[in-house]
């Protein structure tokens, strides 16, 4: 009965010590980083030779011969 009683303290204890999750401080740096790589992808999307290649990839599909 003691060693169960042990076992149980045991594994209390280490759920609680354990660190699962993010803090509010990692959860900001998170959203810092999405953010920013949002914002680089948005300026390589926009710029001029991708949106050049993407409206020429749209009027080759639009004029596709079945």
């Amino acid at each position: 009965m003691i060693q169960r009683i042990r076992s149980w303290v045991r594994g209390m204890a280490f759920r609680a010590r354990s660190d699962s999750g993010m803090t509010t401080s990692e959860y900001a740096v998170g959203t810092i980083a999405a953010c920013a790589f949002a914002a680089v992808l948005y300026k390589v999307v926009t710029s001029q030779p991708v949106m050049s290649a993407l409206q020429s990839l749209l009027k080759d599909a639009l004029d596709a011969k079945f």
